[in-house]
């Protein structure tokens, strides 16, 4: 039995159909709707007709009792071998409008279940247990601190797992297709001005069934534009990490902006103008970069 947290989200159905394929017998589906989740019937259906045999249940996995009851009621002809945690929810905001309750359910969602997932399956002979991480929890992104934070939780419980001998496997998602991990049009339109991209759900299922089996705990998988992508992520200041990726001084190279100096390359080129000048030079930087991040076509709009 493979157990598949939240799959009424938009990862469950292409994760399930990897399952499926790869030959797993028994699929556990657990949402809080249970078979009350739209489109949960025609999924199980659709399972069922490749020859995989699907249960769904009504379940919160951050609920001990609840999840508890779950795993006990795991057939014995097909015990539990997998876990993939897909759960998660979305609470934007900058930072100073996150407050605790709304880190607080990100992290029920997220952090709560994956810590009872870890803790409640101990006793099992898992060969799988995988956790759907962020991209925001390794690059950052505006408006999801409290999102960054409980991915990079389930992060470090991967680490810690396979520190103690268990399986674990968290992976960093860029955007998914069909609505994914970004989860709002608002989001997705957010990522591909950073030139994050969304993934084919396919290749983004098969990368999830190549990546459990490998050493490293933490991965991330993402669909980039390169140069979008080096410029969105350095604009406020070059990227230590972003300068260990192929190409990337290249990529500043060509922007005519030494990697390492952009904060010298203004300095000099306010002191070569007049200082009746040098405010004018400033506003139209900020606006040029503001109308950059947010997305305007012109500066004229900020």
């Amino acid at each position: 039995t493979v157990l598949i947290t939240a799959t009424k989200n938009a990862l469950g159905g292409p994760v399930t159909r990897c399952l499926t394929r790869a030959g797993a017998p028994h699929l556990l589906l657990a949402g809080r709707r249970g078979s009350q989740a739209p489109g949960i019937g025609a999924l199980r259906d659709e399972l069922a007709a490749l020859g995989t045999r699907v249960t769904v249940a009504a379940c919160d996995v951050a609920d001990r009792a609840q999840l508890t009851a779950l795993l006990e009621g795991v057939p014995a002809e097909h015990p539990l071998t997998g876990v993939v945690h897909t759960a998660g929810v979305l609470d934007d905001g900058v930072l100073d409008r996150l407050t605790p309750e709304r880190f607080g359910d990100v992290f029920r969602s997220k952090v709560t279940s994956a810590f009872l997932l870890d803790e409640l399956t101990r006793g099992a002979d898992l060969s799988v247990f995988a956790l759907f991480s962020s991209a925001s929890a390794v690059v950052g992104n505006p408006g999801q601190a409290n999102y960054a934070a409980a991915n990079a939780v389930l992060d470090a419980l991967a680490e810690q797992r396979r520190a103690h001998g268990l399986p674990a496997t968290s992976i960093a998602w860029g955007a998914w297709g069909g609505g994914g991990t970004a989860g709002k049009a608002e989001a997705e339109e957010a990522a591909r001005r950073a030139g994050v991209h969304a993934m084919d759900p396919q290749l983004a299922s098969e990368a999830l069934r190549r990546l459990v089996t490998e050493a490293d705990p933490t991965a991330l998988v993402a669909e980039i534009a390169p140069e979008r992508f080096a410029q969105a992520y350095s604009t406020a200041r070059p990227s230590a990490l972003l300068r260990e990726l192929p190409g990337y001084q290249e990529l500043v190279a060509a922007r005519g902006e030494p990697a390492d100096s952009a904060g010298d390359v203004l300095r000099e080129r306010l002191v070569r103008l007049p200082a009746g000048r040098r405010l004018e030079a400033v506003l139209v930087m900020v606006r040029t970069r503001s109308a950059y991040v947010l997305g305007y076509r012109t500066a004229d709009a900020v």
